[in-house]
């Protein structure tokens, strides 16, 4: 007997697979459908059952034939999965952390490596989390537990293949003949979606592909960093409605214990709380929300990767994704135990072995793709989606794009001019010029402004100053950093935002909940 243990995620080639495995899946719900499917996939591939499936997903199986758990997660990791090996030698396992915090044999234990490697990229890489013994399936991969033995299989990886025989044209109609496919599959008739939109072209593109009539964003009172309006204008340009949420500092600041709760291990990308808020207030209205993430580490989107070239070899010796915020000379100083050997860029070392030989953009897009996108991004998706009680689906996220971007040379990507060159060329097909070609500002927050107001910060200098963080970090030096940002240094502000998250989650899993 094969039976779905737990499962989380959405199977876009449903009906492909229905058909190809011989199976009547039209008169169920969704959750039995994809169920079936999961059941005779297994039984009709086994571990490969995934290469055949497109969408977002995570799940374990169990296989009373063999005795054997087998679970796996989706190639880019947009759907996260746990687990733990008891001092008895038993598997605890789940989508959530939570679903193994309470299990007997597990031992809550901080991960203190995990916080070293958080000090410089503000979000939990690698397999390693911040709980002792808990491991995350990284993406790609397949866990069989099997006679008390624990084994891993990689299935798939990012590969880059680029030909040079196609031209910008090709390229582009590539792309948008795809996302034509994939937007037939991301939902069924019946189901309603909304859609995030920002002022970009990546959530603009989709809107303009798909059947949405409903879109919101999320803005602020200062003008700087309002994308709100821009993201009006497109919903105007292409006829839909449109919500603004207004983030204000007061509530901003005050929904950061609900998202290190709900995110379950520390993340210190700003935009995340934003985003919290952001999948709240939609929620109100709507169950089901198109977001647009995936296109920048595919197809060259950061303004960073300009810089490629310029780096070329040395890349191996230095970058480990999106941020890297403190070096290990600064973390030695701020933390009370710091190891020499715990290093970020060692996280990354097997990815430059995989990928040598390719020029530089496509080794920075590798690691982005597999450290940044699951690390920093997915998760953020994912966990705040959920605690919302909201499902968001990707339609950029897919191996069938990827596929392209792998065969894209980078001069597709990015030029003088500009980044995500076909792509955006593939997106003026449906986009006014002037969206398609927009010049990226990214998810932005005046948190390097509300830092510094005495109104919004009183909590941020308590738990520089309690006992608490006495435990991890030397408190003249975090003390020092907080002056200096005060005394006009702006850009301070990530270090402390790091560690202010870092603080919070720490109360709400290790003090609150003992």
């Amino acid at each position: 007997m094969i039976e779905v243990k737990t499962y989380r995620g959405h199977i876009r080639n449903w009906q492909a697979l229905s058909k190809e495995l011989g199976i009547e899946t039209n008169d169920l719900t969704r959750e039995k459908r994809e169920e079936k499917i999961l059941v005779k996939a297994y039984e009709t591939w086994g571990c490969n059952m995934a290469n055949h499936m497109h969408g977002m997903f995570a799940f374990a199986i169990w296989d009373s034939n063999e005795n054997k758990l087998v679970c796996i997660r989706d190639q880019f990791g947009t759907k996260p999965f746990y687990y733990y090996v008891t001092e008895n030698g038993d598997l605890l396992y789940g989508t959530m952390i939570r679903d193994i915090l309470d299990k007997p044999g597990f031992v809550k234990e901080l991960n203190r490596e995990a916080l070293q490697i958080y000090m410089s990229l503000t979000y939990p890489a690698g397999e390693e989390t911040f709980f002792k013994g808990i491991k995350k399936l990284l993406p790609g991969r397949c866990l069989t537990w099997q006679n008390g033995k624990l084994s891993i299989y990689r299935y798939w990886r990012p590969e880059f293949k680029p030909d040079r025989s196609k031209d910008l044209d090709y390229w582009s109609n590539e792309i948008h003949e795809t996302l034509k496919q994939m937007m037939a599959e991301v939902k069924t008739p019946d189901e309603t979606a909304s859609a995030f939109l920002s002022g970009g072209v990546d959530s603009s593109y989709v809107l303009a592909m798909s059947d949405v009539k409903m879109t919101s964003t999320c803005g602020y009172d200062d003008e700087r960093f309002d994308e709100s309006g821009l993201a009006k204008k497109t919903a105007d340009i292409l006829g839909v409605n449109h919500t603004r949420c207004l983030v204000t500092p007061e509530e901003y600041f005050a929904a950061v214990p609900y998202v290190m709760y709900n995110m379950e291990q520390p993340l210190g990308d700003a935009s995340a709380i934003t985003f919290a808020i952001g999948c709240r207030e939609t929620a109100k209205t709507t169950k089901l929300c198109y977001s647009g993430e995936g296109s920048d580490e595919f197809f060259g989107g950061y303004n960073m990767y300009r810089n490629a070239e310029r780096y070329g070899e040395n890349l191996k010796t230095f970058y480990v994704g999106n941020t890297n915020i403190m070096k290990e000379e600064e973390k030695q100083r701020i933390l009370k135990n710091y190891d020499p050997a715990v290093l970020p860029i060692n996280l990354v070392k097997d990815i430059y072995a995989e990928n040598e030989g390719l020029d530089p953009l496509s080794k920075m897009s590798d690691v982005d793709i597999q450290i940044w996108l699951e690390g920093d991004i997915y998760l953020n998706v994912d966990k705040m989606s959920e605690a919302a009680g909201l499902e968001i689906r990707m339609p950029l996220t897919d191996r069938r794009v990827f596929d392209i971007a792998s065969r894209m040379p980078s001069e597709y990507k990015i030029n003088d001019e500009t980044n995500k060159v076909a792509f955006r060329t593939a997106a003026s097909k449906v986009l006014p010029e002037e969206i398609a070609f927009r010049k990226k500002l990214g998810f932005i927050v005046p948190i390097r402004i509300w830092l510094a107001d005495e109104r919004y910060n009183q909590d941020v200098q308590r738990k520089f100053r309690s006992d608490m963080a006495a435990q991890f970090f030397n408190l003249d030096e975090i003390g020092a950093i907080w002056e200096e940002y005060i005394g006009g240094n702006s850009d301070n502000w990530r270090k402390i935002w790091t560690i202010y998250t870092f603080l919070v989650w720490y109360e709400e899993y290790f003090v609150k909940r003992q």
